[in-house]
């Protein structure tokens, strides 16, 4: 009884000595209050929406020289669908595919998105996110070895959706312009990476930026003028200097259109060069030269799809093909000109089951024939590849087989056959013939691929691919 006594009293004892130290001890006593500055974090590594600073780092890679080409016999993809805006690579003589599967060069990861990269002078350009330190960034690549050579970038704070990036560079007398997801505009020298001048849509014009972020594509034209489609408050469209980022001319927004994932498109239309834009409200066209330039000409706001991602078609002089997903379908755009007196009128409009649709990609027009890849939405051929002609765009001519479904996959034409990505990273490759498409082969790239989504860029032989994370250099040409 009195062991047991003592041993009660022990414990009590061990309880109150326990409970006396938890009561005096002090926690925080070897803590240091934390001061804005005092932690020696270097500059720029936290931004604010509203406080970016476009293009503030650099970073050049020692890289050894490759053996490439010789000077003069690059070839280029200089921007979305290519030099013709058509996605049509034409070359001079034709190519000879590659015995057995196509070698893959080279493979980068880069971060999750689908911004989709150029080609120019025996480099690749890409904007990117990298998500780790929050930052928007144009890589330069080596097309032969796919080593970096520089990287330039800002921080702008982004929550994914769907990953982040999506526009593809423009490149033009040795300059590369980038859109951020953010609205963000940025000019380099394509050779070197230096910053020449930046552009904040946001702010200059009171854009606002698309649910899934930007995906209009930089246009510039020959003369070297950017055009823009910010859709603010005031300014609907706008052209500006490559040379320092001064604007030439804007157009008022009278339309009150917002800006869409679509891209600004050069056309012809009644013998008058026009800039053609489908945001959210309708579809415009803009006069591109002479007295009139940056003049608003013609808009119809009949068809108006909540997301819109695939550009204005030209199917003819006086005819624009114009599609979107989420169950818009299509819709064919009459524009007529009598004298200097515009008219555009909606002649046809249907759901996506109910004839020629694309959800992601915008139609290619060769040789006659529409080419397209049918939306999730598109009835019992959906995500097939589809053939259209311009006087029937209810009733397709040709469609793929059954397991020959691609779903938002690119594609391309180069020399005459058609190279399509399926979006689990499998490159099929088609012969054209007068109605119909021929499989000639197919093949793996990218292993485990997922939301392969971006356009692919054609040049010197080589096909750049990509996913939602990686970069794939395929060398298609003997």
């Amino acid at each position: 009884m009195k062991k047991t006594t003592l041993i009660t009293f022990a414990v009590i004892a061990l309880y109150a000595i326990a409970l006396a130290v938890w009561q005096l001890y002090d926690p925080t006593s070897k803590l240091t209050q934390f001061i804005p500055g005092a932690d020696n974090r270097p500059a720029g590594t936290a931004r604010r929406a509203d406080s970016v600073v476009i293009g503030e780092f650099f970073m050049r890679y020692d890289v050894a020289p490759s053996n490439a080409p010789s000077q003069g016999s690059w070839q280029a993809w200089t921007g979305f669908r290519g030099q013709g805006k058509d996605n049509i690579c034409k070359n001079a003589t034709p190519i000879q595919l590659a015995k057995g599967d196509f070698p893959v060069l080279w493979t980068i990861e880069t971060g999750e998105g689908h911004a989709a990269p150029v080609i120019f002078d025996g480099k690749v350009y890409l904007l990117d996110y990298d998500e780790h330190v929050s930052s928007d960034a144009l890589r330069c690549f080596s097309l032969i070895t796919g080593e970096e050579l520089w990287r330039r970038w800002y921080r702008v704070p982004m929550k994914r959706n769907h990953g982040f990036s999506r526009t593809i560079p423009a490149i033009h007398d040795g300059k590369v312009v980038s859109i951020g997801p953010e609205g963000h505009v940025m000019c380099c020298n394509a050779q070197t990476g230096d910053l020449l001048w930046t552009l904040d849509m946001k702010k200059r014009y009171g854009t606002e930026i698309p649910f899934w972020y930007t995906g209009q594509c930089p246009y510039i034209t020959s003369q070297g003028e950017l055009i823009l489609a910010p859709a603010g408050k005031d300014v609907l469209l706008a052209g500006i200097d490559m040379k320092n980022g001064e604007e030439l001319w804007t157009t008022p927004n009278t339309v009150a259109f917002k800006m869409s994932h679509s891209s600004v498109m050069p056309m012809v239309l009644g013998g008058q060069s026009t800039l053609v834009y489908a945001g959210v409200g309708g579809v415009c066209g803009v006069a591109a030269d002479g007295n009139e330039k940056g003049k608003l000409l013609w808009s119809a706001n009949k068809w108006q799809p909540s997301v819109l991602a695939p550009s204005p078609l030209q199917l003819s002089s006086s005819q624009i093909f114009l599609v979107a997903g989420y169950g818009a379908g299509g819709a064919l755009l009459q524009v007529d000109r009598s004298g200097q007196q515009w008219t555009a009128t909606i002649r046809e409009q249907y759901k996506a089951d109910k004839g020629l649709s694309s959800e992601q990609q915008t139609p290619i027009l060769h040789d006659g024939m529409i080419i397209t890849i049918l939306p999730k939405d598109g009835g019992g051929m959906r995500e097939r590849l589809s053939l259209y002609t311009p006087s029937d765009l209810h009733h397709a001519v040709w469609n793929s087989a059954a397991d020959e479904r691609f779903g938002l996959g690119p594609y391309i034409v180069i020399d005459k056959r058609l190279f399509a990505f399926k979006e689990t990273g499998e490159l099929y490759v088609y012969d054209i013939l007068p109605r119909s498409l021929q499989l000639i082969r197919k093949q793996q790239i990218i292993p485990d691929g997922s939301d392969a989504w971006g356009p692919m860029a054609y040049a010197n032989g080589m096909l750049l691919v990509r996913d939602a994370k990686h970069v794939s250099c395929v060398k298609i040409e003997d």
